[in-house]
């Protein structure tokens, strides 16, 4: 079974930063593609980010395009996202989750349900 738990979440201005983390257990971390997934209050869950195995190639969502970088630490077993110039409209429950390589290989990387495990979450909030 997977864990994964995120840290980082805070309130924040608009312009500032953030990073949040997600350490993952319980599995082997390189079988793993991990994204980044947002719930504001009253709105579905949103893609984010993702880091795909497959080629080590990032996608990012047009919203934080530019702003956001995800990154992955091997030894560490975690993946970061570090949020630069945020807006108020970053506001929301940020998500860490788990696809397993080798499962849902048809399915867009920015589906929720490609996914396979998901953190509690943590929260952001930026000010204006």
């Amino acid at each position: 079974q997977v864990h994964l738990v995120e840290s980082g979440g805070g309130l924040v201005q608009a312009g500032g930063s953030l990073r949040l983390s997600c350490v993952f257990t319980g599995r082997t971390f390189s079988n793993y593609s991990m994204g980044w997934f947002r719930q504001a209050p009253g709105k579905e869950r949103e893609f984010v980010t993702t880091f795909r195995r497959s080629g080590l190639s990032t996608i990012y969502a047009d919203s934080v395009k530019g702003r956001f970088t995800i990154s992955i630490d091997n030894a560490r077993n975690t993946v970061y996202l570090q949020m630069n110039n945020l807006k108020p409209e970053d506001t929301a429950v940020y998500y860490c989750a788990a696809d397993y390589i080798y499962s849902n290989q048809a399915m867009g990387v920015s589906e929720p349900s490609k996914y396979d495990y998901w953190g509690q979450g943590t929260q952001v909030t930026v000010s204006s």
